[in-house]
């Protein structure tokens, strides 16, 4: 037993004036109580309590040591009032880490009504395409796009990603429509970069009905690290992309352009977006935010339409 727990049982003996009453209260029998209470002292090194045969009194290391463990068992019963209110209602900070467009397009909404529904929390969102260290940063929530990699943080899957091929109806005028991989490879793309992850690879499949994939390398004059940035290349002509679905804000054609390669279906390669968080056991504050992303985004989630008959 921890010298907390000790500290607590004499507590308790004092308050209630008797080993028996004491021992009652916590289930136990006198003697493994007096046990406690000894061990207590031996810990300690002073003697806490004068016994009798039927009745006990405080030494003066006792009284002064009864006194603190009052306010060690005020201390505890706060800290798990202050434990208890984050179980029945959202409410402290939230330190939240996620991709630039995934937080501007789909965080920020959230927050806003959650922030109105819940007065009492207090977020910081920072948003950078680049992996953070969610525990050296101390972060209490990360939102992952792509491939998960093992860690011992845990991880729930918000969605399945899905990936199209996208051009601008410009660049269909001046290319023409490609029928084939290696007819779209020959075509100049735009490229997202950032860090060590490029996105110029595409796996997809060899003919339109076949279970056989091919990798292809796509080439371009036009590497950017910005989402918003590589969509609005695209819009203006300067090559293909290839997209998560999540990233597009509206419908390709609201957009000005058209899917590529329809009928070949792209390897999603084994991605989804995720919540990522350090400890299995969170409060109810990172449970029902993670709860409204997943209501927010829906199942099927809420971009796949933009893309009429995806071709999963």
């Amino acid at each position: 037993m921890s010298t907390s727990n000790q500290l607590l049982l004499f507590l308790d003996v004092v308050q209630q004036g008797s080993f028996t009453k004491a021992a009652t209260l916590h289930d136990m029998d006198n003697s493994s109580l007096s046990k406690q209470i000894k061990k207590l002292e031996s810990t300690l090194g002073v003697q806490l309590l004068n016994r009798s045969t039927r009745s006990f009194s405080l030494t003066s290391a006792g009284e002064e040591i009864f006194e603190q463990s009052q306010v060690l068992h005020d201390t505890l019963n706060q800290i798990q009032n202050i434990a208890d209110s984050y179980q029945s209602e959202p409410k402290g900070i939230l330190r939240i880490t996620s991709p630039i467009y995934f937080g501007q397009q789909y965080l920020q909404p959230i927050l806003s009504r959650f922030m109105k529904t819940y007065p009492n929390v207090k977020v910081t969102l920072s948003l950078d395409d680049k992996v953070a260290d969610i525990i050296s940063d101390h972060f209490d929530l990360a939102f992952r796009l792509g491939k998960l990699r093992e860690s011992n943080l845990i991880a729930k899957k918000i969605a399945d990603t899905h990936f199209a091929l996208i051009a601008s109806t410009s660049f269909i005028d001046q290319h023409g429509n490609p029928e084939t991989p290696e007819d779209l490879i020959a075509l100049p793309a735009v490229i997202y970069g950032n860090g060590n992850v490029t996105l110029n690879q595409l796996n997809i499949s060899e003919t339109p009905n076949s279970q056989k994939f091919k990798d292809f390398k796509m080439v371009g004059n036009y590497k950017v690290s910005d989402v918003r940035t590589m969509i609005g290349a695209v819009k203006d002509g300067l090559g293909y992309a290839m997209v998560d679905l999540s990233n597009l804000e509206q419908p390709i054609d609201e957009l000005d352009m058209v899917q590529l390669l329809p009928d070949y279906t792209i390897s999603t390669m084994d991605t989804a977006i995720y919540a990522v968080y350090p400890h299995r056991k969170q409060t109810m504050l990172v449970k029902e935010f993670i709860k409204a992303v997943q209501e927010h985004v829906g199942t099927p989630p809420r971009w796949e339409k933009n893309v009429p008959n995806l071709k999963r």
